[in-house]
């Protein structure tokens, strides 16, 4: 419901990101959907659930190294590998509503095209800025981590200070505010 006087919110149409990465669809895919340790391409954040992987129905978080603190939440739409992941996914600092992501991946001649997807991104939020300065990054990244075992370098220093940075994460981040739940 929209108070009287407010504007609806308005969503951002479906944007979509592409990268060809020099990787069987197995390697792209086992990359993107880990459990078990940080994810560069994802900020250097744990990708945490409640199951033993990732499955339809499952929420996720997206946690630092030391568990302490979440930056996202969401949940599992769609698991199908190796050619599609779908999640919601709400940033814990700001309160916009949720948005949907998905990777497509789609074997060709160069190795693997990988796709992010987002759709019903609130527009002029900011969460749609974050998202638009993240996508670039994830892409690269991924694409490196995928192809060389490692973020890219400059990544890499980013990643350093980010992890310099944790412990001044805002009160409302902390992994405790934010539980993982079926």
């Amino acid at each position: 419901m929209v108070e009287a006087g407010a504007k609806p919110q308005a969503f951002a149409e479906k944007q979509i990101y592409r990268v060809v990465i020099n990787a069987p669809i197995e390697t792209v895919w086992n990359t993107l959907v880990k459990t078990d340790e940080a994810l560069p391409f994802f900020f250097g954040a744990h990708c945490k659930t409640t199951g033993e992987r990732l499955a339809p129905g499952q929420p996720y978080a997206m946690r630092t190294p030391n568990g302490k603190f979440t930056s996202v939440v969401g949940k599992v739409l769609e698991f199908s590998p190796p050619n599609r992941y779908s999640h919601t996914l709400q940033f814990t600092l700001h309160d916009d509503p949720a948005c949907v992501v998905s990777y497509e991946l789609k074997e060709v001649t160069e190795g693997t095209e990988f796709s992010l997807i987002t759709e019903n991104v609130p527009v002029g939020t900011k969460m749609e800025k974050s998202m638009a300065q993240g996508t670039d990054f994830i892409l690269k990244n991924i694409k490196s981590v995928a192809e060389t075992g490692k973020a890219t370098f400059s990544s890499q220093l980013m990643l350093g200070m980010m992890s310099l940075m944790t412990p001044l994460m805002p009160k409302q981040c902390r992994s405790e505010n934010w539980p993982l739940e079926n």
